[in-house]
């Protein structure tokens, strides 16, 4: 088995050279055995491997002497519904998320959907394959049953809105080929609004585009649909909908932290004084507008394990990533890709806005670079570029929650590695677009200088 499959926060791979039916058992048997775990959950996505992954973890699972309930065809936040609510010991998701159709992999939860990492849980599993150390098998296997959470999932994710509220908006939907095409039809079914349903057939090879709303060109069509239908709000998921992306009616995309600063908004109208967690990437909107709103503002360092160990201990309402992860207390701290398209859906109707409209306030005083990558030539460089951005900009206010974050009266950044590669990740904002641009190009010069 190549040990590099396992990932910061997941098992990822190509399929089959590097992830095949062999490895997906060996984990099933490990996952069950790092946990100690009777019983789990274990579900699939809608790629083509999926069935034949599934069922081999599912194979090395009940090998290891635990329960196994088969929730098949599912979306990720749907495993962790499936977890949490039925209070079981453990989850696994077979996907590879927003991946091309030839990767496959494994998410995996604990008790509560408390997610494992590289730092809590996939090492050891990884280390007990690669050192032929797993426990033996049981002496009496589990046993697999079946189960279907749709309905009382839907029933979960309305109990965050009001839809009496929700008014007539016209929508533009790409589930992308992937999961949303499952929850999708059904949610907005129970919605008045006016729905133009793009990419909802389930079909693994992805067929329109890759289910990855992230890169520019796999959006394209949604902005052409959002323009052309003159429509409120466009909505699109990511392969497992654990993540969803909005555009607004002139056609733009719209930035996760704008997306969390309004989200922080439905919240504090509806909860004064919540305490939000957003990552240190984020624009000054969110931590602007939950302040005005006389919430409590936390920054937190970015990655999805460290956000939901910082609402557990604060007992934070809601918090958001750039990325479109965001995650829900009443949700079991866990992230959802379909929670957020509701609340914002609420938050129109409440303000009688289209999205274009809520956004404008924030899009004329914030001004944002986007995550702006730089390959460098090793880890060494990576340490020695942060050091050096710590120096050249040693007359702003450092901290180094993760990377270097360096703030002026008009400007600020953050420079963060990868957790994978030599690679830099640059965020930044200013407060007028052309101090945006000058500052952007300026710090780019030093990392790539």
């Amino acid at each position: 088995m190549d040990p590099n499959i396992f990932k910061a926060y997941d098992v990822r791979a190509l399929y089959p050279s590097e992830i095949d039916e062999r490895t997906a058992r060996l984990i099933g048997r490990g996952f069950v055995a790092y946990l100690g775990a009777s019983e789990i959950a274990v579900s699939r996505d809608m790629r083509l491997s999926s069935p034949a992954l599934a069922d081999a973890f599912i194979a090395g699972a009940l090998e290891q002497g635990a329960n196994v309930v088969d929730c098949g065809l599912m979306a990720t936040d749907m495993l962790y519904f499936a977890v949490a609510s039925k209070g079981l010991q453990g989850g696994a998701q077979i996907t590879a998320s927003h991946n091309p159709p030839q990767y496959n992999g494994i998410k995996m939860v604990r008790q509560e959907a408390l997610p494992l990492s590289g730092d809590a849980g996939l090492g050891e599993i990884r280390d007990m394959i690669l050192s032929s150390t797993l426990p033996a098998p049981a002496a009496t296997p589990g046993r697999r049953t079946s189960a279907d959470v749709l309905a009382p999932y839907v029933e979960h994710v309305f109990s965050f809105i009001d839809k009496r509220v929700i008014k007539p908006f016209r929508c533009v939907l790409d589930a992308g080929n992937g999961m949303g095409g499952l929850v999708a039809p059904r949610l907005f079914a129970e919605l008045p609004c006016q729905i133009i349903p793009m990419c909802m057939e389930i079909d693994g090879r992805f067929p329109n585009h890759e289910a990855n709303p992230l890169i520019e060109e796999n959006r394209a069509h949604i902005v052409e649909r959002v323009v052309s239908e003159k429509a409120d709000v466009g909505i699109a998921w990511d392969g497992d909908a654990d993540r969803c992306f909005f555009i607004d009616g002139t056609g733009e995309f719209v930035s996760g932290d704008f997306i969390t600063a309004l989200l922080a908004e439905a919240f504090l109208l509806k909860y004064p004084g919540a305490k939000i967690v957003y990552d240190l990437r984020a624009s000054h909107a969110v931590r602007d507008v939950v302040t005005r709103l006389g919430g409590t503002a936390i920054m937190n360092r970015v990655g999805h394990s460290f956000i939901k160990k910082t609402m557990r201990e604060r007992d934070a309402m809601f918090g958001g990533e750039v990325t479109g992860h965001y995650y829900f207390r009443d949700n079991f701290y866990a992230d959802n890709g379909f929670i957020p398209a509701l609340l914002l859906l609420e938050l129109m109707s409440k303000k009688g806005q289209p999205l274009a409209e809520l956004l404008k306030p924030l899009k004329a005083k914030y001004f944002i670079s986007g995550e702006i990558n730089t390959k460098v030539a090793s880890m060494d460089v990576v340490a020695k570029k942060l050091d050096g951005l710590s120096k050249q900009y040693s007359s702003g206010t450092l901290a180094h929650l993760d990377g270097v974050s360096v703030e002026f009266d008009d400007w600020h950044f953050n420079v963060r590695p990868s957790n994978t590669e030599p690679l830099l990740r640059l965020n930044l904002e200013a407060t007028t677009p052309q101090k945006m641009a000058e500052k952007r190009d300026e710090v780019l010069g030093f990392i790539r200088g």
